[in-house]
């Protein structure tokens, strides 16, 4: 019972705590090769081998063997030698660990560059977006495209798995998204061009859930098609539309098929595209209704960005968290461009 309730307080603390708890007591040799995994623990081993000698004065305790001054010897010899070893060890794996650490935050780097920091001006429309990984990098993607003819591309992607290969997934699908989109293809080729290329060059297990959007901006009219990604939704008039999947995530099978749909949004009316990683991360059996509830109280994006935000616990947070906001306000109401905001941004 008394355990129950030590486990039942420490899912209630800060993330930081209990993740600083789980390494704090975990197995510092786990990322080590088997044999020098081997190799520190017998050093440790033979550490706490030494010091039982020196308090016993004996190798065999209860038999005093061999004199106190050869187990004196002995001990401190043994003792450091070991020492020595399992330092150098651990030396090399932080030297490891090191150079990671400095790879991730390059990569950390170049993927803030894949990322819009500020998004051109949208005439006749708002947006509003939040991007934050769960670590360094992450496999969430997304881009705001303009595009001739007044129309604009909006591109959401949850690359399966977390770290530095679903960030190189991420970018691979910017890639594509961005050169595809150049020649002015529509969401249904764009979709299918994606899966074909991620199906032929990517190894297997890895995937994608993604929504792309092409935005008439002077008709509101959306063409879209969504990959087996969370529904955007759309709210209108108190009214809740959701843009469910019309088709598998891109990467499985080389043959899926996709279905392109339209929808309108009308002037007074906002869009909500949103990975995974944000209702994942709120504390309710019904995410959705919360999120909804937020869209439903007609309060200016800026701050409904921040109640969505509000509602996220950072002891659930697991995953990355990509939300996208866009409104079309009355047609005398007037826009400009808005800045990514980020976890440390306050309102």
């Amino acid at each position: 019972m008394f355990l129950r309730s030590i486990t039942a307080k420490v899912r209630h603390w800060p993330a930081f705590v209990s993740r600083g708890l789980k390494f704090a007591f975990s197995d510092f040799t786990r990322e080590m090769s088997r044999t020098k995994r081997i190799i520190t623990w017998a050093a440790i081993l033979v550490q706490g081998y030494a010091i039982y000698a020196l308090i016993t004065r004996s190798f065999i305790w209860p038999i005093i063997w061999p004199r106190p001054r050869i187990v004196y010897i002995l001990g401190f010899v043994l003792f450091y030698s070991a020492y020595t070893v399992m330092n150098g060890l651990l030396a090399s794996d932080l030297v490891r660990k090191t150079q990671l650490e400095s790879d991730q935050t390059a990569a950390r780097k170049i993927q803030r560059t894949l990322i819009p920091q500020e998004l051109a001006p949208l005439p006749s429309y708002e947006i509003e977006t939040y991007y934050q990984p769960f670590r360094d990098v992450g496999g969430d993607y997304f881009d705001v495209i303009d595009l001739p003819e007044s129309q604009t591309l909006i591109a959401l992607a949850d690359v399966s798995g977390k770290g530095m290969a679903a960030a190189l997934l991420s970018a691979n699908i910017q890639a594509l998204v961005r050169s595809i989109s150049s020649t002015g293809a529509e969401p249904l080729m764009l979709v299918k061009q994606i899966n074909q290329h991620l199906c032929r060059h990517t190894p297997s297990g890895f995937f994608a859930t993604a929504v792309f959007l092409l935005l008439n901006r002077d008709s509101g009219e959306l063409t879209y098609v969504n990959a087996g990604h969370n529904a955007p939704i759309i709210f209108a008039d108190g009214v809740i539309k959701s843009l469910e999947a019309t088709g598998m995530p891109v990467g499985l099978f080389p043959d899926a098929e996709y279905e392109v749909r339209t929808a309108l949004l009308n002037p007074g009316d906002s869009l909500l595209l949103f990975t995974d990683g944000l209702t994942d991360s709120i504390a309710n059996d019904d995410p959705e209704l919360q999120v909804q509830e937020i869209l439903e109280a007609g309060t200016d994006l800026k701050k409904r960005m921040w109640q969505l935000r509000s509602l996220m616990e950072a002891r659930l947070n697991r995953d990355d968290v990509t939300i996208l906001l866009v409104a079309r306000p009355p047609l005398s109401f007037t826009t400009g461009s808005r800045r990514i905001e980020g976890a440390n941004d306050s309102p």
